[in-house]
């Protein structure tokens, strides 16, 4: 089987240095694949550079065995592919209604939108019934399912995700986590990036640790050993 994601041998120069050095990396359909490792170790610049944020020096990025590293963002969205940013960046200028609809903007997603937002709202109850209010005046938690339902609104095949429990609270972490397995079971291929290494080697299917842009450790997380993710992640 083709993978739905593929990765080969990615050089990747963020700021002046490189971040990613001959990354290779494969998604199945209906993975949800962990990226995993320390501050600085280049997670977020690999989901930016399969985003079309940041073009590779070098190297591969198929999606549905088409190119993609050289296409620039809104075209990637069309393809399939949305990012759910660290950090939220909801509008917080713009309703609840308005930060969905912006999701929405490609041509089959316009077509879409009515029952896109309604899964949305399944998925996340509190975001129908403020609707109207401003971004501002949400939660955290409540602004990163905002950002998740602005990049489920493209209706994407896969989706990434960068640091979605960064400042949350446990309750508001398990019920976003569910959220992930639910949009995984429904057939979307999920990549996701995350600190908490126990959640994501528990949530994954397929793994991955880097260390100063390299992949230090992959394959199945239930096979890893609690040493061999700590010499991954440290080198010790």
């Amino acid at each position: 089987m083709t993978p739905v994601l593929e990765i080969k041998n990615l050089d990747v120069c963020y700021g002046g240095l490189q971040a990613l050095s001959d990354i290779t990396l494969d998604a199945e359909k209906g993975q949800i694949v962990s990226i995993m490792g320390a501050n600085g170790a280049g997670k977020s610049t690999l989901l930016k550079a399969i985003a079309g944020l940041l073009k590779p020096r070098s190297g591969s990025i198929r999606f549905n065995e088409k190119p993609i590293s050289h296409l620039e963002p809104h075209d990637i969205v069309k393809l399939g592919v949305s990012l759910v940013p660290e950090g939220r960046q909801i509008f917080s200028n713009l309703t609840v209604l308005e930060n969905l609809l912006i999701g929405s903007y490609t041509p089959r997603a316009r077509k879409n939108k009515k029952k896109a937002l309604e899964n949305v709202f399944t998925l996340f109850p509190p975001l129908e019934a403020r609707i109207h209010q401003m971004g501002t005046d949400l939660s955290g938690g409540e602004q990163q399912m905002l950002a998740i339902g602005r990049a489920l609104m493209s209706e994407p095949r896969l989706i990434l995700f960068d640091e979605i429990s960064l400042g949350l609270s446990p309750l508001v972490i398990k019920v976003l986590y569910q959220t992930v397995k639910r949009i995984n079971q429904e057939g979307m291929t999920v990549i996701l990036v995350e600190q908490d290494v126990k959640r994501s080697l528990k949530t994954a299917s397929s793994a991955y640790i880097l260390q100063e842009g390299k992949v230090s450790l992959k394959g199945d997380p239930k096979r890893f050993t609690e040493n061999e993710v700590r010499r991954a992640y440290f080198g010790l």
